[in-house]
Formats: C-alpha cells, structure tokens, sequence
C-alpha cells in the first residue's frame, strides 16, 4: 500500500488585480490599449498621400498599428458564399492626423430581382491590439526580459466608435451571415465608413446554390474546453449566483454557434493540479467526506450547469474532468474539519481504487437517472497508459457502456478500442484502417494542437489563415474534428495584455471577455465551415457515383500538410483551396 499524503487547501477565493476590468461592464466597455513598444517610422507616413485613407485589406493578415499597410485602396470586395454561411473579412483606417470619432454604417444587400438581404445580416467591429509575444521556445517557463513582445491586432470589440490616433492604422472586421432561404444569385450594397468624411465601400456578394445547414447540424467534432469560473472572476460577481449564469449565457450560445459539441464540466476540484494553471478551477461535484467516514457527493451545480449548457445549445456531449489529475492530488470536503483537504493517490493504488469506485458508482446512478449516461464521458489529458489502464478498469467494472475520453500526446493503440472520444496531438497519427473503423462505429476521432506546435496553431499571434487551416487539416486527413484546451481561461487582463508565463500568448483563450470574438476565432470558424461543406459535396458525390469530382476534392485537400506550412504560408494555401471549392 501506497503512503497516503493529506494536506489541507482552501480554494475559494478569487484573487483581485489591479488592472482596469471594467470594460466588463455595461455601459463601460471602453477600453485602453496598452502603449506601443514599437516606435512609429514618421517618415514612411509622410510619404503618404492623402491624410485619412479606407480601403477592403485581406483578413489573412494582422496589420502592424504603426506601419503604412501595404495595400492599394481597394473600395470594393467581392466575395462568394453558400447560403447559410458566414464569410468575413477587414476594412483598414490608416491615417496621418488624428481622427476624433470613427464609425461604420451598412445598407441592405440587394439583387437584380429586388431580393434583399436584410442590413441586420452584416456585422462589424473595431479590431483592438494587445500584448503579445513570439512561439520562443513553445511550453517553456517565459522570461520577459528576453521575450519579443509587440503589440498584436486579435480582439474584436463590441463598440460603436473609436479615435484612432494620427500614423497609426485601425481595422474593422466586416461579416455577412448569408441567410439561408435566399435565391443563389449576386447582391449588392455599401458599407460606408465614417471616418473624417464617409468613405463608401461596395460589397458585391455571389451566393452559390449550395446551402450550408445550421451550426446545431454540423457534423465537426468540435471541442474548446470551457471553464465557468473565469467568468465570473472578470464580471466580478459570485460565483455559480444566478448573475453568474446570466453573463455566462451568450458566451456559450457563441460557442455553440460554432459548432462546439462538448460540455466541460468538472467533476474534481483543480482536475490540472495546483500550479498548472493560474486559475480556481473548481468541481461542479461537491465531494463531502462524511464525520462518519462515509461520503456523500453534491450534484447540485452539476446538474444546473450541464443542464444550462445544453439550454445554450451545447447537447451532443459530456466531458468530465479527471479521475487522473495532473499532480495526482484529489481535493475534497472534510465534515469533521469543516475545511477542504487533499489526499494524493497514486492510479493504482488500492487508496486510489476506493477513493474512486464509490464516486464512479453513485455518479453513474446519478447520470442514468438524469438521462445522460449515454453521452458522458470520464475524460484524461495525456496521461500515461498504465494509470489510463487502471481508469478503464475501474469504469468498465462499474457499468461496461462507460464512455472514456483521452487527449494524448502519445498514441497508444493498446488502449485505442477503450477510448471512445480519442483526440491526438497533431504531430500523431491513427492507423488508416484503425481511423476507418472508429468513425465506421461513430467514435469521434479529432486531433489538437497545444504549446508545443508553432504551425498551424491559434495564439494570438499566429497568421489568421492558420486557424481556417485547422478545419481544412481535419478534412484532408479524416480527422472528424479539433479540440483545443481553453476557450477562455483569461490571464489578468486578457484584452490589454494575452501572454502568460508558460505558454505562447494567447494559449490560454481564443475568446475575450464582454464577450468579444477574436480574429483567430473567426478564422477557426471559417474553416469549420469549410470542413462541412467539403463534407457535404463528398456525400452528394459519392451518392451520385461521381468519381471525378470526388478525385476533384482529394486534390484540393492535397497541399494540407503540415510539413507544407514550414515553407508555404497558410493564407496561400488556404485562399487557394477556397476558391477550388467555391467552384463545385
């Protein structure tokens, strides 16, 4: 028998910055962007021609805020779609004075026959800059002093106005959801710009005779880990109040909009350990060791939050984290203390084995009474295969229909007929005929990228043409979708400075508070869509027994390699298989 270690930890505070949150708040969300490290050329604006210039720019390129963009003025874009699609893409200010106030105004999209496509469809927002460092030496402890940091453009904002201030340049993000009952055919209409004086851009939208189906029928598996106490740490309201809930609604609905199928949901305290991350991550499941040595377990706010997810429009799937945490230790309610204490276990260990096999057999009482066995899961991240093994064990005992979820960083085929959601890390690879089978059975068979890739990946500093890249990669390699660690696990001040410790900037979040989109997060979406519609055309085509076209699209899919991306830009790649597949 293995020594047990108890310790006693309290983890239920928040702890307060000093930093300016109140960008959180309504009616508040201005904000100020940190100083640029970076010195402005003055003598390339000069050489500018007109004081105030708006032009279309790419949205594969994050423009620097003091450099003159190198673009021509394009006042024109003329993009194709799938009805049902969203597309996007930016508008760039760049100025040699100050301008006081800028804003954006939009009119209807109209076609020849009079079809409109209603103004409400069209979006925009500020693109702000934040702080922002390089790859460096990827998962490695970070050193400020050594690292390259500059200012990055990422957040998407929610406010109407602006001043941008003179040599400096400010994009807009520009999108049309294309609504999905429209007749295929060209639409046209302005945005216009108000910025000095109004600067009138024309939108020329083709949309193909293709219909790209709601976000709640995708078939990508997509999976960003979500995590309810951050939001209520940057709200500054208490956590799981019903306030909680509130703000925490139209982050979800996001997320689910995006097609995301797994619900997170913590069934330990601190499932990624106590210096793994910067963050009370606490458990959904109460665990409460009675004074009579018995146990007793809360599902109190379990079945609120999955229930209130799935009121989002999160359904498909439940995620819990971890019977493995990450330093081994398992944190629990102590009745006679009256405090929280730690027991660290060893998988394995017969401590370890009873700590479990009493939870695992009330939970999975539980969840057979809330009807939501089927789409559970008890989820690892790279995590060793003998500890995986003993889990396995202890689960199939339990009930032989447990689902298991595992996020590896080494592939493990001894164990791959127990994993039912297997995701690896991008640099693995499943077997064809092992990749055949699993999504012959419906087992979601995904892959991720974390600290330790460069290319592709989604910090807040990787070329925007990456994220699209992920979902193109899926479909090229039979992936059935993409997990990424934290949709918004925020450092401090998330919006003035993305970088922390560890991990290159951004890691930790591809969402920001308010809540605001992000550019890598639009992008990721972008080709999610891609991915359906590649999906889409090879089921029509398989069914219609069209050879050709479906060789057609094996060869658009060719160039996604990752290898590629050492030599070839992700934009060039990506921007060329869209214009093939907007072809079909």
């Amino acid at each position: 028998m293995k020594k047990i270690l108890l310790l006693i930890f309290y983890f239920g505070f928040y702890p307060a910055y000093s930093q300016d949150l109140s960008y959180s708040k309504p009616g508040q969300e201005f904000y100020k962007e940190p100083p640029n490290p970076v010195k402005t050329n003055t003598q390339d604006w000069a050489k500018v021609k007109n004081k105030i210039n708006v032009a279309f720019a790419s949205d594969n390129i994050r423009y620097a805020k003091e450099k003159v963009p190198e673009i021509t003025q394009g006042v024109s874009w003329n993009p194709t779609a799938w009805k049902g699609e969203k597309i996007h893409t930016q508008i760039l200010v760049w100025t040699k004075e100050n301008i006081p106030s800028v804003s954006f105004m939009f009119n209807d999209l109209k076609s020849d026959d009079g079809i409109i496509i209603n103004k409400k469809n069209i979006g925009a927002g500020f693109v702000r800059y934040v702080m922002s460092d390089g790859f460096i030496d990827g998962c490695s402890q970070k050193h400020p002093e050594l690292n390259d940091s500059s200012l990055v453009s990422d957040p998407i904002d929610i406010i109407n106005n602006i001043s941008v201030e003179a040599n400096s340049v400010q994009p807009v993000w520009l999108s049309i959801r294309v609504p999905a009952d429209i007749p295929a055919g060209k639409y046209e209409g302005t945005v216009i710009i108000n910025a000095g004086k109004k600067h009138k851009l024309k939108i020329t939208l083709n949309v193909l005779d293709h219909v790209l189906p709601p976000p709640s029928q995708w078939k990508y598996d997509l999976d960003l880990w979500q995590y309810p106490a951050p939001i209520a740490r940057i709200h500054d309201v208490p956590l799981w109040s019903d306030e909680h809930y509130s703000i925490m609604r139209p982050y979800l609905i996001t997320l689910a909009n995006a097609g995301q199928k797994v619900i997170t949901a913590n069934i330990i305290e601190q499932p990624w350990g106590l210096t793994h991350v910067h963050f009370d991550d606490p458990s959904l499941i109460k665990w409460i060791k009675k004074t009579d040595g018995t146990w007793e377990y809360d599902y109190t706010q379990f079945d609120r939050y999955i229930s209130f997810a799935m009121s989002c429009g999160i359904t498909q799937r439940i995620n819990c984290y971890s019977m493995i945490t990450w330093d081994l230790s398992f944190i629990y309610f102590d009745e006679a203390s009256g405090k929280n204490s730690t027991v660290v276990l060893e998988p394995g260990s017969d401590e370890y084995s009873v700590f479990w096999s009493g939870m695992i057999k009330d939970f999975t009482k539980h969840l057979k009474e809330k009807g939501w066995f089927d789409i559970t899961a008890i989820a690892m991240d790279e995590r060793p295969v003998e500890s995986m093994k003993v889990v396995i064990d202890l689960l199939k005992k339990e009930d032989p229909d447990w689902k298991i979820a595992l996020a590896g960083d080494t592939y493990h085929p001894e164990i791959e007929n127990d994993i039912y959601d297997y995701c690896l890390a991008s640099y693995l690879k499943f077997d064809d005929e092992v990749m055949k089978h699993r999504k012959a059975l419906g087992k979601p068979t995904t892959y991720y990228t974390a600290c330790p890739e460069n290319h592709p990946n989604i910090y807040a500093f990787s070329p925007p043409a990456e994220g699209a890249f992920l979902g193109w990669y899926a479909s090229a390699k039979g992936y059935t979708g993409y997990l990424w660690w934290a949709y918004n696990t925020w450092v401090e001040n998330p919006l003035v400075d993305a970088r922390w410790r560890r991990y290159p900037a951004g890691s930790l979040f591809q969402f920001y508070p308010g809540p605001r989109s992000s550019i890598r997060f639009e992008k990721l979406i972008e080709g999610i869509q891609a991915s359906e519609k590649i999906r889409i055309l090879k089921e029509q085509f398989i069914k219609e027994g069209n050879t050709e076209k479906l060789k057609d699209l094996e060869k658009m899919l060719s160039p996604f390699e990752l290898a590629k991306l050492d030599t070839i830009p992700a934009a060039q790649i990506v921007e060329n298989a869209t214009s093939v597949l907007n072809k079909f």
